[in-house]
């Protein structure tokens, strides 16, 4: 007997039974299509976040007080200067220090809780500010301590119930009045929070007006460009240095942290891979679920067919023809649901990236070939696993013994 010819036979008994055989289907579609949607799911979250983070640029620092000392010294403006040295620092092209907070803005009575960044110029070459209106806070901003804001798209509704014509408007910070002099983008949420729900002011402003510190000097943050990316490394040494030399009173043991945007992406790499093969696998066991279910049925199916293989094997049927007879139904059964469940998968992680779209997440699921090609090797190998044992119960029945079933 030809493959084909077993293909059309097996078909042709799937079909006598359309709602058992329909059922059996379903178990596997379940099972591939929850495997298929996490996965995407996953791949499109790792996407998600290694792209806002690649997005900053390779070639970044941010550097933090802390490391391994007890009581590490802060960072100050002082720090961020060495590090623009050139001859200290060659490898390096721009410094922004920072300080970050949250604060109590209110305009005519309506109050809000943004989180507030203080800056400098540099800040908006080393990160993407998009605006939707106005200008930048520049060089004679922080000379003169201006009390100028950039205010997000969210913080700007809850304010005005606008998002534009806001330039030149006034807004009270910890109740001192500051003008709006930029309305950021909408962006909507990231990985590291909404840039929607922040405002921007001048470093100095901060340092003596709203965020303040144990000194005027002292920032929260240093970020760092490097020439290329291929500078990193040297520019993470020789930061390191100029920082070990002026805060001497942790001598032997570094009191900063330095974080690259590399190391961002291999640690978002990472924990979403993990996560998206946690979530395979719990999704996995829904699979063999369903080849379980596969196997009752084909052993239903031997049971009421015993007449039909002993007759068969009474005019010259081998066992190996049996025995493919029914790896081959068993086989069509996965096969078909896994199929299906692709296309359910599919249809799952648009339908979650199109909901994530509009809370205002940016999740696009990504279905990656080699786990449409996992899915449906994984569901056809169920299929012949737990299809091998009917099978080869139907081919070893003996034919006299099988015609006198009634």
């Amino acid at each position: 007997m030809s493959i084909w010819q077993s293909i059309l036979e097996a078909l042709e008994s799937l079909t006598v039974n359309k709602l058992r055989s329909g059922l059996t289907v379903l178990g596997i579609v379940i099972g591939v299509g929850a495997v298929i949607a996490m996965m995407s799911i996953g791949s499109g979250a790792e996407a998600t976040i290694t792209g806002q983070i690649e997005n900053l640029g390779t070639n970044l620092l941010y550097i933090q007080s802390g490391g391994d000392a007890r009581i590490p010294e802060s960072l100050t403006l002082a720090d961020a200067a060495a590090m623009s040295d050139s001859d200290l620092a060659p490898s390096v092209v721009q410094v922004a220090p920072i300080l970050q907070g949250r604060v109590s803005i209110s305009q005519s009575g309506t109050t809000a809780n943004p989180s507030i960044i203080g800056v400098t110029e540099p800040y908006f070459d080393l990160q993407d500010v998009p605006l939707a209106e106005g200008s930048y806070i520049t060089f004679e901003h922080n000379e003169g301590r201006a009390t100028v804001v950039m205010i997000g798209a969210e913080v700007a509704e809850e304010l005005f119930d606008r998002t534009t014509n806001l330039i030149g408007e006034s807004v009270r910070i910890q109740g001192q009045p500051y003008k709006v002099i930029a309305v950021l983008e909408e962006q909507g949420g990231t990985a590291f929070g909404s840039s929607d729900n922040q405002i921007i002011v001048p470093l100095s402003t901060a340092q003596l007006r709203i965020l303040r510190r144990e000194s005027n000097d002292v920032v929260d943050q240093i970020y760092v460009q490097a020439a290329s990316a291929d500078q990193v490394a040297s520019a993470t040494e020789e930061v390191s240095q100029i920082l070990r030399s002026r805060h001497r009173s942790t001598l032997g043991v570094d009191d900063f942290n330095i974080m690259s945007t590399n190391q961002f992406v291999e640690t978002a790499e990472t924990i979403t891979g993990t996560l998206t093969v946690f979530l395979g696998g719990i999704a996995g066991i829904s699979l063999l679920v369903g080849g379980i279910g596969i196997m009752n049925i084909m052993l239903v199916t031997v049971m009421e067919r015993t007449k039909e293989i002993g007759l068969r094997k009474a005019v010259g049927a081998r066992k190996f023809d049996i025995l493919i007879q029914f790896l081959i139904e068993s086989s069509l059964l996965s096969l078909g649901g896994g199929i299906i469940g692709i296309l359910v998968g599919w249809g799952i992680g648009s339908l979650v990236g199109h909901i994530a779209l509009i809370g205002g997440t940016a999740l696009e699921p990504v279905i990656e070939l080699q786990a449409v090609l996992m899915a449906t090797v994984f569901s056809a190998a169920v299929g012949l696993f737990f299809g091998l044992y009917p099978a080869n119960r139907a081919a070893r029945l003996e034919p006299v013994e099988a015609l006198r079933i009634e």
